[in-house]
């Protein structure tokens, strides 16, 4: 028996066989993953975004921030203050720590010794990728409150040290277990001095972080330092895009963000749970830092918030994969992944997990991306590892 066709379905069949074999074989290398042949798509389990329920802020209230050091400062992730409660101290793109004397900014520290004329200012903080792993990304700052020492997490350096004068930062450990560092993200310093931080990927560096977030890369890990054996062990590993780690105040357990889940983790120090994780919340969007407040309660600082698209992507590997070999920038899947437009979230959660407040600018018209939240007398300090300014909000 004949199989016969129409002409519609015919052009049909050709057309989506024809895209498959373009896909398969991404002859013209325009795809946003033709430069990673081994890349794979990991399935990345989370919640729908209407299993995780939240308040939207009808006010936009992130708008009512101020800018800062417009065009001063290019990509300032994360934002400290010393013990004395100078500052703010902030990593930027080009590989310096930088210091706000109350004046102007001044070069504090750096964390290459390899630097040269390819670190100098370029017009945004993307510019820097190329370049990155020799000029340094410092990313998460900490204080050590008892020495006065700079703890740095840079992306392609590992975690390192400076003193309270700065200048030159002394490398403390680049690999854990066997294993290099591949992607160091943030850290947070106990009472004793121990550092817990996190890897976010041994395969991906920062540089191909869009890569990482299109992969759902589980080779992520929690890891502390010890100063005293200087060496670093893993606590948790296989974690899909480790982020910020905070200690809680009263030092029982430390939360850290798992980013392409959408979740803050909590790992317990102390008590009958100690050297166990947990889920501390599910979050209405994909993390980037936390931080502890004076109260105990935790600010997130949040990429976008989650959508369908993103979670229909995370899900379904398969059909991810389809899609990332088609003719479109790594870029372009990006803006899908963030819901198409620039939108600041940050949020808070008391001690036992409890969402307590929700901060947006939903438009992206004052404060378009978020990575750290600070939060000090009164006023929250907003780093972007995106942006060319600090805002700063009053609460």
């Amino acid at each position: 028996m004949a199989l016969f066709l129409s002409p519609k379905a015919i052009t049909l069949l050709f057309f989506s066989l024809s895209l498959a074999l373009y896909c398969s074989i991404d002859p013209f290398h325009h795809c946003a993953i033709s430069d990673f042949p081994n890349f794979v798509s990991h399935e990345v389990v989370s919640p729908r975004p209407d299993e995780v329920p939240w308040e939207r802020d009808s006010q936009n209230s992130l708008q009512k921030s101020k800018i800062l050091f417009l065009n001063q400062v290019q990509g300032p992730e994360s934002v400290a203050f010393d013990s004395l409660g100078r500052g703010p101290y902030t990593g930027v793109a080009d590989g310096r720590v930088l210091f706000w004397n109350g004046q102007k900014w001044i070069d504090f520290a750096y964390t290459s010794s390899n630097r040269s004329e390819i670190c100098d200012p370029k017009p945004s903080a993307l510019s820097y990728l190329r370049n990155e792993h020799i000029c340094g990304r410092p990313l998460g700052l900490r204080f050590d409150k008892r020495t006065g020492d700079l703890y740095i997490a840079d992306a392609y350096m590992g975690l390192l040290k400076v003193g309270p004068e700065g200048g030159l930062a002394m490398p403390l450990v680049t690999e854990a277990e066997g294993v290099p560092l591949g992607f160091t993200n943030d850290l947070d310093i106990d009472d004793d001095g121990t550092v817990y931080f996190t890897d976010s990927s041994i395969n991906y560096q920062r540089r191909n972080f869009l890569q990482l977030v299109f992969s759902g890369d589980n080779t992520g890990r929690v890891l502390k330092y010890d100063p005293i054996a200087k060496k670093a062990v893993v606590l948790v590993s296989n974690l899909q895009f480790p982020n910020g780690v905070s200690i809680s105040k009263d030092g029982s357990f430390f939360v850290f963000c798992e980013g392409d889940i959408g979740s803050l983790r909590r790992y317990w120090l102390k008590g009958e749970k100690a050297g166990t994780t947990d889920v501390f919340a599910f979050l209405p969007g994909h993390p980037d830092n936390v931080r502890t407040n004076e109260n105990g309660e935790f600010w997130v600082a949040l990429h976008c918030r989650r959508n369908y698209y993103s979670y229909l992507m995370a899900r379904y590997p398969k059909l991810r994969m389809f899609i990332l070999r088609l003719p479109i920038t790594a870029r372009t899947h990006y803006s899908f992944q963030i819901g198409l437009r620039p939108h600041g979230l940050v949020v808070k959660y008391s001690p036992e997990g409890k969402l307590m407040q929700v901060l947006e600018d939903s438009e992206g018209k004052v404060v378009r991306s978020v990575s750290e939240v600070e939060e000090k007398d009164g006023k929250l300090w907003l780093g972007s590892v995106l942006m060319n300014f600090v805002a700063v909000y009053d609460l």
